[in-house]
């Protein structure tokens, strides 16, 4: 059973730094594509940052240059550096990983900057 578990929200003034973790279990995050969306009030669920099995990353335009998604494969999780935080990058921030033609997301993490 894939399970993935999100971590290291939390309240930040703009211009601050968080980094998010997920935790993956039924899973191995080196030979999948791990991704985290970010879902802001009244918005729809867009993607943030992915990386595939050989390390390539994408980011949304968005956060390019300021988020960097890594792995740790020995504790199998997938991180979301974040620096340079805006107001505008609040919102619940979900792991993601497609599976055997399924779709599996984390229970989300709430970031919040203020102005």
């Amino acid at each position: 059973q894939v399970q993935l578990e999100e971590s290291g929200g939390g309240l930040v003034q703009a211009g601050g730094s968080l980094r998010l973790s997920c935790a993956a279990s039924g899973i191995i995050v080196s030979i999948n594509t791990m991704a985290w969306y970010r879902q802001a009030p009244g918005k729809q669920r867009e993607l943030a940052a992915q990386i595939t099995s050989s390390g390539t990353t994408h980011y949304a335009d968005s956060v390019k240059g300021r988020f960097t998604i890594s792995r740790d494969n020995y504790k199998n999780t997938v991180y979301l550096q974040m620096n340079s935080l805006k107001p505008e990058d609040t919102a619940v921030y979900y792991c993601y990983v497609r599976k055997n033609s399924r779709d599996y997301w984390g229970q989300g993490t709430q970031v919040t900057v203020s102005s």
